[in-house]
């Protein structure tokens, strides 16, 4: 009867493991063919289910495939930092954070969507202040 119920207790955690794992996957291939909205929705439903590592892939590359429109620039370096503070790699946070903002900072900066200039600004003073304590 132990050994039953142990068995049974390892094939549950076998297939937990397992389908835990397979929520994790990171795409290989992306298709040429995804507009940049799909991108971002394909990102977001990774970041949903915290399957951060394909939202980071999916976000960057929608930043190499639609990086020349300075919205969907913003959109990809804002999230990339985001999903870092989210992770916990403030410096990694803090340096997107950065690059996010210099973009403001350049030729047209108004222009462009204010929203994540500003969660930026927010979530970068915070991500400092995290750093600072840790010294």
């Amino acid at each position: 009867m132990k050994l039953t119920k142990a068995l049974i207790a390892a094939a549950l955690a076998g297939a937990l493991a397992l389908s835990l794992g397979a929520c994790n996957t990171v795409p290989k291939t992306i298709p040429q063919n995804l507009t940049a909205q799909q991108l971002v929705q394909k990102a977001q439903d990774e970041s949903d289910a915290n399957n951060y590592k394909a939202a980071l892939v999916y976000y960057q590359t929608l930043i190499n495939r639609y990086g020349s429109d300075p919205a969907f620039l913003c959109e990809g370096e804002y999230e990339l930092a985001f999903i870092a503070y989210k992770e916990g790699r403030l410096a990694d946070s803090k340096a997107g954070f950065e690059k996010l903002l210099a973009i403001y900072s350049g030729p047209n900066g108004d222009s462009l969507p204010q929203g994540y200039k500003i969660l930026g600004q927010k979530i970068l003073a915070h991500v400092k202040d995290l750093l600072a304590r840790q010294k």
